[in-house]
């Protein structure tokens, strides 16, 4: 059974068991909380490890979230997005992405597209400070230390998660053979909400502006590498990794300052099937896994809880949470949204890492292409907001 009773059963059976404290699990809680249904949270939150994706040896968390417009209408619904500090939340007014023959490149901007922003660039560890806090506030929603019984769980505990396995659903995952190498630095520069990336391949590097630790001046690193780099970039020194970083920004950012340690974790693209079954559904990186290029992982997450919010407050009434038709409702929901962005990110990776010369000028001839339709830069700006 998805649900067990516990040592700690509530005196009121819930309505639904949230299994996992990350961000899309305490989301979810908060989401049908919302809607008056008992939640029980399963999953203590805990500080990060070494071995937390993200996560420096000293178990700081580095992560940061790109949030497009979708995902912030959800948190501001559940009273969390201006509970994050303004420091840890900054603006993307405009993106540049460059091919790699040096001159081939991809600009989107906000103004020209009538927008406030592309996306929010958020601290996760503030972002989970959050919507913990938010947790506890909230009624309706109990911490549990063992399973309990209810008519919906919602399994929310990542990529890894050993109770989606014992339920009979199986992640079908493919590694890249990349790892993605994390860090907060400082420039010279401003970054003046400007979102860079680079497709030198086999490398994918984006700097994404932070307003911490300096306002204007922070960004966050996400810079993919072959497995075989990854130990030598972080074995080197502070210097040597910021020559290694001019180098492959040509100094477009400014002088790259390391502020604080480098995380490593391992790339993958996956989905897991089924997504559901009797009384239990999968969220989040439970349910499917891509490829950070276009900072879509925990956009998903998140629009799975806004997809599953709505089908449960527009069900019949006589139909419980855990409802099989209710679930495969949400599903159906989500299931083009989901294999779309998949398909995209994982062809996207594959044509600008691919060395043969003619990949290398069908990608660069076909980011000088886009760049030059405005109608179609707008098309890609809309979907990529998620409203």
């Amino acid at each position: 059974m998805p649900g067990m009773a516990g040592s700690n059963a509530l005196a009121l059976a819930p309505d639904v068991l949230v299994r996992g404290a990350g961000a899309v699990g305490l989301a979810a809680a908060l989401a049908l909380a919302r809607q008056g249904l008992r939640v029980a949270l399963l999953g203590q939150p805990t500080a990060p490890s070494i071995s937390t994706p993200g996560s420096t040896p000293g178990g700081t968390d580095i992560r940061a979230y790109a949030l497009n417009g979708a995902s912030v209408d959800l948190l501001t619904e559940l009273k969390v997005w201006e509970a994050i500090p303004a420091a840890a939340r900054t603006q993307v007014h405009e993106m540049r992405i460059e091919g790699d023959d040096g001159a081939s490149v991809l600009e989107f901007s906000a103004w020209n597209s009538a927008l406030a922003e592309l996306a929010w660039i958020v601290d996760a560890a503030a972002l989970d400070a959050a919507l913990r806090e938010a947790v506890r506030f909230a009624p309706h929603i109990e911490r549990v230390a063992a399973p309990v019984s209810a008519s919906l769980t919602l399994l929310a505990e990542g990529k890894d998660s050993a109770t989606r396995a014992a339920l009979g659903s199986r992640m079908v995952r493919r590694s890249y053979g990349h790892q993605a190498i994390a860090a907060r630095l400082e420039a010279t520069r401003p970054h003046a909400g400007l979102a860079r990336q680079w497709f030198r391949a086999p490398d994918v590097l984006a700097l994404l502006p932070m307003d911490q630790p300096r306002h204007d001046h922070g960004l966050a690193l996400v810079w993919s590498v072959p497995d075989e780099r990854v130990a030598q970039l972080l074995a080197l020194t502070d210097e040597a990794f910021e020559a290694e970083l001019a180098q492959a920004t040509a100094g477009a950012a400014g002088e790259l300052r390391l502020i604080g340690a480098r995380a490593a974790w391992p790339l993958s693209i996956g989905r897991a099937e089924p997504l559901h079954g009797p009384g239990w559904l999968l969220l989040g990186d439970a349910a499917h896994v891509v490829h950070p290029l276009a900072g879509q992982g925990l956009n998903l997450g998140l629009a799975d809880v806004a997809s599953l919010a709505r089908i449960l407050t527009e069900r019949e009434s006589w139909r419980s949470p855990g409802d099989v038709r209710l679930l495969a409702r949400h599903a159906r929901a989500r299931a083009g949204d989901t294999l779309a962005m998949g398909t995209l990110t994982d062809g996207l990776l594959h044509l600008f890492s691919h060395p043969s010369p003619w990949a290398r000028e069908l990608r660069n001839r076909g980011l000088g292409l886009v760049n030059h339709l405005p109608p179609l830069k707008r098309l890609l700006t809309r979907a990529a907001l998620g409203r």
